[in-house]
């Protein structure tokens, strides 16, 4: 990489840093950047970061298991080779020395060929595993400060591809990418001169330019990714970062990338995700209707990882949710994609509709396929059948307060993170905090996503309490509620103050009406038919303990982290979509 050089500003431009990377941004709006996201691209370099890492520990692993059973296989080659040729040598030189009087034991130790014992000398070329390096397809690049970044920060990137539709963009992508020293080389000694003579004539191979680090392509994002689907045109990373929905996207995303392969989506739609304003643009964009209540923002990325999921799947390919987060006025998603039928056909079972009361928010799931495993008891092999869900699986009216029930989905049920990676995420970011300008909020975030359990969507203590028109319980007395009735709990990263449980809203409202004996409730104030009156007539099936729980999420919170955004910057929000030409489609970011 060559060495970065002062960088002139020319008039009109200011200079923006961002960690290793500088870019020069004009004064008018030709290109969007919002330095709020500088923790979705902190983030993103770390997550790929530890991905490539993961695979080449994989691609290593199966290097030296096939070196291992290559070598084995030719010391057996070399044994039986040595053994069939041994017989005919010793006959020849028993009967020579035999005529000249010598006995076997002489023959045997001093005139038998030496070839059947020398080993063979060890080889003077010694093979050794080359790293594996990613190729990087960025499809709305904008400013390009997200591409730059990658090259830069991320050791084993082979090469960015920055794409833009905008010529505006491409063309500050192009300044800005020479002002980190990351186009193609300089030296002309180290260039490849097209117009000389070439002294081999037609037969010379074909010469072209050398390429840089990041390798600007202007044109539409789908084409791209389109013709970079075949198996020996895929790239290993792709990032959408688009200003709005990344829906249109993700069919051609998920047809480019290598099978191992990270997809980066970020969507910012969340008028339309996490809210029921649009339940119709939803359904065009996603597939599935939206959730209005307090856990929304769960939901919307339970939605995004449906699409995913669904488009994965009509090429035979399946998703696995690295790690899902709900941050600020978006959604970021980081999500493997592999091959394999078996886990195709699990992918209906992983995704359910949901009837959300619209009195209490209890939400019930409608799983759309389900597994049935039969062991096959000679060999022990387990055999899944996939079948069809019974349904309904609630009444019509909300069974906890009679309220109407509203429809949502279909979406993704399963895990929406993979703790072992969000694990080593953590250990990476440990030992490169220097690196990341906003590691502190980085590790509190990783640091609630981990901790996060499978259950679907969370609560808040002080709604739940407001559904039942009592005083609050601490979130510590919830919890400590739940985890004494053998209930698992953790937090939410996407809502402070939440809680996430195994226990069912039944089990919830039990809690609070355990609560509610020693905190009662004025009820010449709730009238007769509300929702509130029905959660007040059952009695809990339980007493609660709320006594201090050893396991209480507050335990986790000891640590002072930054988990959750704290107040907004100037640069809150979305933001204006950039004006720069005829530009149909912006970078959120960059």
């Amino acid at each position: 990489m060559a060495a970065e050089a002062a960088v002139t500003v020319p008039d009109g431009y200011i200079l923006h840093t961002e960690n290793t990377s500088r870019i020069l941004l004009p004064s008018t709006n030709e290109a969007f950047l919002n330095p709020i996201q500088e923790f979705n691209r902190d983030i993103s370099v770390a997550c790929i970061t530890t991905w490539s890492e993961e695979l080449d520990k994989a691609k290593e692993a199966k290097w030296q298991e096939r070196r291992s059973k290559n070598t084995a296989g030719s010391s057996d080659k070399k044994r039986l080779k040595t053994t069939e040729s041994a017989p005919a040598i010793s006959r020849t030189t028993t009967e020579s020395n035999v005529d000249s009087g010598k006995s076997p034991e002489d023959v045997v130790q001093s005139d038998y060929p030496k070839t059947a014992e020398v080993t063979q000398s060890p080889s003077k070329y010694e093979p050794k595993y080359q790293r594996n390096k990613v190729v990087i397809l960025e499809a709305l690049s904008a400013t390009g400060l997200r591409s730059i970044r990658y090259a830069k920060e991320i050791p084993l990137v082979k090469y960015v591809i920055a794409n833009d539709l905008s010529p505006s963009a491409t063309a500050a992508m192009k300044r800005n990418i020479e002002a980190n020293g990351l186009g193609p080389p300089l030296d002309p000694e180290d260039t490849v001169n097209l117009a000389a003579p070439n002294p081999l004539g037609d037969k010379a191979p074909d010469r072209k330019p050398k390429l840089g680090m990041v390798r600007i392509n202007e044109g539409d994002a789908c084409a791209l990714m389109y013709n970079h689907r075949t198996d020996k045109n895929r790239v290993d990373v792709v990032d959408l970062d688009p200003y709005g929905t990344a829906a249109p996207f993700i069919d051609s995303a998920v047809q480019c990338i290598n099978d191992g392969g990270l997809l980066c989506v970020t969507c910012t739609d969340l008028s339309v995700l996490a809210t029921t304003n649009y339940p119709e643009k939803c359904y065009s964009n996603y597939g599935g209707i939206p959730v209005k209540a307090e856990y929304c923002h769960e939901a919307a990325l339970r939605l995004v990882l449906h699409t995913v999921s669904t488009s994965a799947a009509r090429y035979g390919r399946y998703i696995q949710p690295l790690l899902s987060l709900s941050i600020d006025f978006y959604v970021r998603l980081f999500i493997r994609l592999q091959s394999a039928p078996i886990e195709v056909k699990k992918a209906a079972s992983k995704t359910s509709m949901y009837y959300i009361c619209t009195g209490c928010q209890a939400f019930y799931d409608q799983p759309l396929g389900r597994m049935a495993e039969k062991v096959h008891e000679p060999s022990g092999n387990v055999n899944i059948n996939f079948k069809t869900h019974v349904g309904p699986t609630v009444p019509e009216k909300c069974p906890e307060c009679h309220s109407t029930l509203h429809i949502a989905g279909p979406m993704w049920s399963g895990s929406i993170h993979d703790s072992g990676f969000i694990t080593r995420l953590l250990e990476h970011l440990e030992s490169n905090q220097d690196k990341y300008g906003t590691s502190p909020r980085m590790k509190g975030m990783l640091t609630v996503a981990q901790e996060e359990i499978d259950s679907p969507f969370y609560f808040t203590p002080s709604r739940m309490a407001g559904f039942f028109h009592c005083i609050s319980p601490s979130l510590d007395d919830t919890a400590s509620a739940l985890l004494h009735a053998g209930h698992k709990v953790s937090r939410s990263h996407a809502l402070p103050g939440s809680l996430k449980t195994s226990a069912a809203r039944s089990d919830v409202h039990d809690v609070f009406r355990s609560w509610i004996k020693t905190h009662p409730v004025k009820m010449d104030k709730i009238s007769d038919t509300s929702p509130a009156s029905q959660l007040l007539a059952k009695e809990a099936r339980v007493e609660h303990n709320f006594k201090r729980h050893p396991q209480s999420v507050t335990q986790s919170s000891k640590v002072k982290l930054v988990r959750y955004q704290q107040n907004p910057t100037p640069h809150w929000g979305p933001g204006k979509r950039a004006d720069g030409g005829k530009r149909k489609r912006e970078s959120e970011d960059d």
